[in-house]
């Protein structure tokens, strides 16, 4: 990969394979470990505030590497976000539970599976979900959405190949809307592996995991379970699907940067709640999007 003119220009052996303008790049996966690149691209990506991404041979990102500039507002609100008090990141940490589980029982309304158990125990998530409904909504989920025989295994190849990789560029377009608010991806709700950088950005995900299973469902119903080109571009496409919101129809990327900038401003004690769409599933094409209030 190298620059050409405010594009990014991708070559392989046989020459160059194509170009994207780089103020269209929402994020850079790189999964195949014979790529390079020159030190042009990544400072470039890092000044549109797109991250790079290096994956792993199960897709599942092993190198992060992010702007270190921000939002104008970065300082106050890191600091901020570092003396959240425990009850705050609990309740907050109960808010997206909740969404998530009501968006996997969306998810499986969608396909036409059973969703009533699931959405059930969205109702019983309480601060912090010391119960752990969250695990317990997802053993009932996956099962439901791929099959009885399904199991989320990282490593065990594909469906959750395809799984990895969606959630990849899912984390990735996280990750940039919390750096965008000038929040710091260590600093978590949640989340607190020891070896992960991006703590915050796992908790913000997880309401949108469904809408990556979603495609990841019509792919095996399509008989697909191996990811190339096209099947890696399917995936990205869930950063272009629409969700209702208060200003109409618009697409995950920008449902993401409103919900990280709500967080930076309960944090700082301007809002109370974050920002999540309604329904917490992509429209589909031919449905009309009812505005909800954030």
């Amino acid at each position: 990969m190298s620059l050409e003119r405010g594009f990014l220009a991708i070559s392989g052996p046989e020459g160059e394979l194509g170009r994207v303008p780089l103020d269209d790049i929402e994020a850079v996966i790189v999964a195949n470990p014979a790529a390079s690149m020159t030190t042009q691209v990544v400072a470039a990506l890092a000044r549109r505030g797109a991250p790079l991404v290096i994956s792993g041979p199960d897709f599942r990102p092993s190198a992060f590497v992010l702007p270190v500039d921000g939002h104008h507002d970065q300082g106050s609100r890191i600091e901020a976000q570092a003396e959240a008090t425990l009850p705050v990141r609990k309740r907050l940490w109960a808010e997206i539970v909740k969404a998530k589980i009501t968006a996997q029982a969306e998810a499986l309304d969608r396909v036409g599976a059973g969703a009533g158990t699931v959405r059930t125990l969205a109702t019983k998530v309480r601060s912090g979900d010391p119960d752990n409904f969250e695990a317990l909504a997802s053993q009932r989920y996956f099962p439901a959405l791929f099959g009885r025989r399904f199991r989320r295994i990282r490593d065990a190849g594909s469906t959750n190949d395809l799984l990895n990789y969606g959630y990849t560029i899912l984390r990735a377009a996280t990750a940039r809307s919390i750096v965008a608010a000038g929040l710091h991806p260590s600093l978590a709700l949640h989340h607190r592996s020891k070896g992960d950088a991006l703590r915050l950005a796992d908790d913000l995900m997880e309401p949108f995991r469904p809408s990556v299973d979603l495609i990841v469902r019509d792919l095996t119903d399509e008989g697909i379970d191996r990811l190339d080109p096209i099947v890696k571009k399917r995936l990205a496409g869930v950063l272009h699907a629409d969700f209702a919101t208060a200003e109409g129809r618009t697409p995950l990327s920008n449902v993401l940067g409103r919900l990280a900038v709500t967080l930076a401003q309960v944090y700082t004690g301007e809002r109370k709640t974050l920002a999540l769409p309604k329904p917490l599933i992509p429209l589909e094409a031919d449905e009309d999007a009812e505005l909800c209030v954030p």
